[in-house]
C-alpha cells in the first residue's frame, strides 16, 4: 500500500475514533440552565408534605429489635437560617437541619451580566441536602425532625474568621441530637459536628446517615455521557464514579470511605469524616445508594460507638459545596483534590490543566494560555512532525514513478504492489512514517478535549471579541432560526469556519495522491471536520486552529528545505 493510502487510512481511522468517541461518550455541552428561582420558605404543613414526598424515594432501613422512640410532629413553625460569607450564601432549615439553598458568589448561572449566582441545591431537591438520619431508625424519621437553631436572628454573616451555629433536637425520652455548623470566611469547607447526648434510659447503638442526593433526569443523562455527573465516592483512596444504571446491580460500597457526594460538570457537594480530637478517623463506613424517579440518594453511613445512658459522643465531619477547581481544592490538606479527575485520560489531562493554569498566572487570558499550550505541545512533538513531513516530501518525489507503475501494472495488482514496495526500498521511503505521528497525537487530542470540556477555569472565560465563553461553542451572531446539526444558540460559528479553512489549506499542501477517488475523499475531509467541530467548545476549536497553523508552517519549512 503506497504512502497516500496509508495516510488516508490514518485519517479515516482518526475520524472513526473521533466520531465513535463523540457518538458513544461525548454529548455537546448544553446551554447553561435558566436561572433558578430562589425558594421561599413555606409554611409548616407544606414543608412536611414535601419532605415526606422525598422520603418515599429513600431506601428503607432495618428497624432494631427494641421499639424506637418516634419523632413527634412539629406544632410550631420552623425557621430558615441564612448565612453569608465572601464565597457563598447558604440557607439551613430547622426542618431536618438540612441545606436548602447554596449560592456561589464567584460563579454565575450563565455568562450574562445580570445572571444570578450559581445555585448548587436543585429546586427539585425538596428536602435539601446534607440531612441527618440513623440507619437502624433508633429515632424514626429523624431526617424530618424540627431542630431549634441557637441563634436569635434568621440572617447572619461571616466575613472574618469563623462562626458556629448549633441546631438542637431533643426527643421526649431525653435523647439530645446536635448538629453544629462552623462556617469560615475564606473556605468552601464547612465543619459539622454531630453530637449525641443520651439522657434516655436505654443505649443508642446505630449508624449516622448523611445524605447527598442529586437529580438525574434526561437532560443530565445526555450531558453526562462525557463529563460524568452523578454520585461519586473515594473508596480505598480511589476516585470512583457510580453510573446510575449500575446502582440496581450494586448499591452498597464498603469502606474505608474517604468521602462521598454528588458531582456536576463543574461543581460538587460532598461529605468527609473529619479526624477527632485525638487524630483518629472512624473507618467503619459505607455508601448506600438508590435511584428512583430521577432522584439519586447517596448516603454516607458511619457506625457510631454504643452510647449508654448518661454518655455523650461527638462525630466530626467536613461538608464541601463548591467548585471542582484544582486551585481551590489544592489549597486544602485533604483528599477532595482527587475530585479533579478526567477518567482514562487523567494521566495526560491533569498535567495539561496544570500547564495551562501556570501560563494563565503570567498571562491572565485563557485563550492566550491555550495558544501557548498548543505551541508547547507542537514543540514536544516537533521531531515526529518533521519525520512525517520528510516522508511526505519523499513520497512527493517518487509520485511520478508510482503513477507509471500503476499504469503499467493496472491489470496485475499483485505485481503492482510488489513493484511499489521495491520502489519504497530503493528510495528509502517508509510508508508508515507519515501516518504514525498523527496516531501518536490522538491521545493528546482526546485528553485536551476532556480537560477543556471539564476545566472550570474555562467556564465563562472570555477570549477576544465574540468569544465570551471558551467552554461553549463560538457563535458570532444569534439567529432566530435553527440550523441543522447545530446546538442552540444558533449563529455563525466563525472560529470553527476559520479552523475548517485551515484544514483545507493544509490539505492542499499535502502531496496529491494518484488515485482520483482518494483525492476527492481527502478534499472532503475539511468539510467533515468543520461540521464535526461545530458544537465543540471554543477552547478546543482554538487549539485545533492554532495546531493547524503551526503544522502548515512546519510542513512548508520541510518542503522548502528538502525540495
Amino acid at each position: 500500500m503506497d504512502e497516500q493510502k496509508r495516510l488516508l487510512l490514518a485519517v479515516v481511522l482518526s475520524v472513526v475514533v473521533l466520531v465513535g468517541y463523540q457518538t458513544f461518550f461525548v454529548k455537546s455541552p448544553p446551554l447553561n440552565s435558566q436561572p433558578q428561582q430562589v425558594q421561599n420558605q413555606q409554611d409548616q404543613t407544606q414543608g412536611q408534605q414535601q419532605v415526606q414526598q422525598e422520603a418515599s424515594n429513600i431506601s428503607d432501613y432495618k428497624t432494631p429489635a427494641v421499639k424506637p422512640e418516634p419523632v413527634e410532629k412539629p406544632e410550631s413553625k420552623y425557621r430558615t437560617i441564612s448565612v453569608s460569607t465572601p464565597l457563598y450564601n447558604i440557607a439551613i432549615s430547622e426542618y431536618g437541619a438540612a441545606v436548602r439553598r447554596f449560592e456561589l458568589k464567584k460563579y454565575k448561572q450563565t455568562n450574562k451580566q445580570d445572571s444570578p449566582f450559581k445555585q448548587l441545591v436543585s429546586k427539585d431537591l425538596i428536602s435539601g441536602t446534607l440531612s441527618l438520619d440513623l440507619e437502624r431508625e433508633s429515632v424514626p424519621d429523624l431526617k424530618n425532625a424540627v431542630y431549634t437553631a441557637g441563634i436569635g436572628t434568621d440572617k447572619t454573616s461571616v466575613f472574618q474568621g469563623s462562626k458556629s451555629i448549633e441546631f438542637v433536637f431533643t426527643t421526649s425520652k431525653g435523647l439530645v441530637i446536635k448538629k453544629i455548623f462552623t462556617f469560615k470566611a475564606d473556605s468552601y469547607m464547612i465543619d459539622c459536628d454531630i453530637i449525641f447526648q443520651n439522657g434516655s434510659d436505654r443505649s443508642l447503638n446505630d449508624s449516622i446517615v448523611i445524605a447527598t442526593p442529586g437529580i438525574y433526569n434526561d437532560e443530565i443523562k445526555k450531558r453526562s455521557r462525557f463529563a460524568f455527573e452523578g454520585p461519586v465516592v473515594l473508596v480505598n483512596d480511589e476516585y470512583t464514579t457510580i453510573k446510575p444504571k449500575d446502582i440496581e446491580e450494586q448499591n452498597i460500597y464498603s469502606g474505608p470511605i474517604g468521602w462521598s457526594g454528588f458531582t456536576e460538570r463543574y461543581f460538587m457537594t460532598a461529605v468527609m469524616p473529619r479526624p477527632s480530637s485525638d487524630g483518629t478517623i472512624n473507618l467503619d463506613t459505607k455508601i448506600k445508594l438508590s435511584y428512583t424517579k430521577d432522584l439519586i440518594t447517596n448516603d454516607f453511613i458511619q457506625k457510631i460507638d454504643r452510647l449508654d445512658p448518661g454518655k455523650q459522643a461527638r462525630y466530626p465531619f467536613i461538608f464541601y459545596m463548591g467548585p471542582k477547581s484544582l486551585k481551590v481544592l489544592g489549597e486544602y490538606d485533604n483528599s477532595f483534590k482527587k475530585a479533579i479527575n478526567f477518567g482514562f485520560f487523567n494521566i495526560l489531562a491533569k498535567p495539561l490543566l496544570i500547564t495551562m493554569n501556570t501560563i494563565y498566572n503570567f498571562i491572565p487570558n485563557y485563550g492566550v494560555a491555550i495558544i501557548l499550550l498548543t505551541v508547547l505541545i507542537k514543540l514536544i512533538f516537533w521531531p515526529l512532525g518533521t519525520k512525517s513531513y520528510k516522508s511526505m516530501n519523499k513520497m512527493k518525489k517518487v509520485q511520478p514513478l508510482m503513477t507509471e507503475l500503476r499504469q503499467k501494472y493496472k491489470d496485475d495488482k499483485q505485481r503492482m504492489n510488489k513493484e511499489v514496495m521495491a520502489l519504497y526500498k530503493t528510495y528509502k521511503v517508509n510508508p508508515a512514517s507519515g501516518c504514525l505521528p498523527m496516531l501518536v497525537q490522538m491521545p493528546i487530542f482526546f485528553a485536551l478535549y476532556r480537560m477543556l470540556y471539564q476545566a472550570i477555569e474555562l467556564r465563562h472565560a472570555p477570549f477576544v471579541l465574540w468569544i465570551t465563553d471558551l467552554s461553549a461553542p463560538d457563535r458570532l451572531f444569534e439567529f432566530s432560526f435553527t440550523i441543522p446539526m447545530m446546538q442552540a444558540p444558533h449563529g455563525l460559528p466563525m472560529l470553527t469556519l476559520v479552523m475548517g479553512a485551515s484544514f483545507l489549506l493544509q490539505q492542499k499542501m499535502t502531496p496529491a495522491t494518484g488515485d482520483p477517488m482518494q483525492a476527492k475523499m481527502m478534499m472532503l475531509m475539511p468539510i467533515f471536520m468543520t461540521v464535526l467541530f461545530i458544537n465543540f467548545p471554543a477552547g478546543l476549536v482554538l487549539y485545533m486552529f492554532v495546531n493547524n497553523i503551526i503544522s502548515m508552517g512546519q510542513q512548508y519549512y520541510i518542503q522548502k528545505k528538502f525540495a
